[in-house]
């Protein structure tokens, strides 16, 4: 979700970090049951062999040079398949992922975050017709029509949420986009509802997130966000260790507690990031879990 312009800085870093949500991303690309949104069956092989490339891989730079032309390739089939829900979903993820680890333009994210915002709406709508517009729609509108989807809906519903935060945080200086992350929020708690397990608890990782990145005295909800964060360690079976990276972040310096910050940055710190589906996540996490520490006794 952002999750990422870089969602909820504090302190001008992603919360929600970026290698975070690449992973949320491109697992999305390959998950899509029965691989719809492929025609051919060597299109489809070789695009899973890509995703496996991508997710297995510890360099983030070679990753960088490469996804732009894999983002010009999904534009391609869009214009080939402009009704394609699975497709649309997967593009808005694979867009916010670029545009929140590696664009660092304004203006640039700016468009990347419309243009994936824009693909995210046309696959909830293409889904449920009720649910086209959703942003132009009230909170009250929107939790009713949310209500009603079905857990066959969770990927186009993902996506929507994962797009609007990332494009809440490209347009951070609109008082009226900020406005909306309480309709992020429904979204991924309509997420949990349906399918709690989707994408091993990636709307656990964003609630706590959303729960923990003010501080209490500004109506952060530290505790809340705890729960989500172990919750979200739960589902991903310790494999995603920007998940315990977040949960230090976020919610241990919240409330100053050196204890527990220091205990999950040296499980990170001691597992084995290579683990199938998590290598890129995981050799990331490992970076960002020693400048934690390294920055410690000057936070603490």
């Amino acid at each position: 979700m952002m999750i990422f312009g870089r969602p909820w800085t504090r302190d001008g870093k992603s919360l929600m970090s970026a290698a975070a949500l690449l992973w949320v991303a491109v697992m999305g690309v390959f998950s899509l049951s029965g691989c719809a949104m492929m025609v051919k069956s060597a299109t489809s092989d070789m695009m899973g062999h890509l995703s496996q490339t991508i997710l297995n891989n510890d360099d983030l730079s070679l990753v960088e040079s490469g996804a732009p032309a894999y983002l010009l390739m999904i534009d391609s089939l869009i214009a080939k398949d402009p009704k394609n829900s699975d497709l649309l979903s997967t593009a808005a993820l694979l867009y916010t992922a670029y545009a929140d680890v590696f664009v660092k333009d304004q203006e640039r994210s700016r468009k990347m975050a419309d243009k994936a915002l824009d693909y995210a709406g046309k696959a909830v709508c293409l889904e449920k017709k009720e649910a086209c517009d959703l942003r132009s729609r009230s909170f009250d509108e929107l939790k009713i029509i949310l209500s009603r989807m079905k857990q066959k809906e969770v990927p186009v519903l993902f996506a929507l949420g994962n797009a609007w935060a990332s494009w809440i945080m490209a347009n951070k200086n609109n008082l009226n986009a900020i406005a909306d992350i309480s309709h992020i929020e429904l979204i991924m708690q309509r997420v949990i509802e349906l399918e709690e397990t989707y994408r091993d608890g990636a709307a656990h990782l964003y609630l706590g997130t959303l729960s923990t990145f003010l501080p209490p005295s500004m109506g952060g909800r530290p505790e809340e966000g705890k729960a989500h964060f172990e919750k979200a360690v739960l589902l991903s079976r310790g494999k995603n260790l920007m998940v315990k990276v977040l949960y230090a972040k976020l919610y241990a310096r919240t409330i100053f507690d050196r204890e527990l910050h220091d205990q999950l940055l040296r499980e990170v710190l001691a597992a084995d990031p290579r683990v199938p589906g998590y290598t890129l996540v995981n050799t990331w996490a490992q970076k960002q879990a020693q400048e934690l520490i390294i920055s410690a006794e000057d936070y603490f």
